[in-house]
């Protein structure tokens, strides 16, 4: 598999339930082995019954993924070194690619440039995206306590 590949799961029904069913049997083993050890060995129930042993990190990845699968949504797996252009950015952020490009301007999101072109490192992006939610989190609350001072009714 080449590495650069952007791999992307669109579940069909039948993956749906196997993935609900998945998500069910994992969170009860969760429950009862997360605190053991760093490695999760799972065994293929076939002809060989072969035994993997993967990092819990893996583990954590895969069940984050039958979780979203069972709820029927897509997913989307790029490596975290991945340099996407200002379009790929702005539709991962639901904006615009000019705010992309201002964002980018005045320094709020690190990029490089390729060429003329733009390329944001998807960290970056991602990083940019919890500073951005971790404000959006902070006015909420904000809001919420004057209302409360207030007296509005929230």
């Amino acid at each position: 598999m080449n590495m650069t590949t952007n791999i992307i799961i669109k579940p069909s029904r039948e993956d749906q339930k196997l993935a609900k069913e998945s998500v069910r049997i994992l969170s009860t083993f969760h429950k009862q082995n997360m605190a053991k050890g760093s490695l999760v060995q799972l065994f293929m129930e076939d002809k060989t019954n072969v035994k993997v042993v993967i990092p819990r990190s893996v583990y954590q990845l895969m069940e984050t993924i039958l979780e979203f699968m069972s709820q029927g949504k897509a997913i989307s797996i790029l490596p975290a070194e991945t340099e996407l252009t200002t379009q790929q950015a702005a539709e991962m952020l639901h904006v615009s690619r000019p705010h992309i490009v201002k964002l980018l301007e005045s320094g709020e999101i690190p990029f490089i440039k390729v060429g003329s072109h733009r390329r944001i490192r998807l960290q970056d992006l991602q990083s940019y995206r919890q500073k951005l939610q971790k404000k959006q989190q902070f006015a909420m609350e904000k809001l919420a306590k004057q209302g409360q001072d207030l007296s509005l009714g929230y």
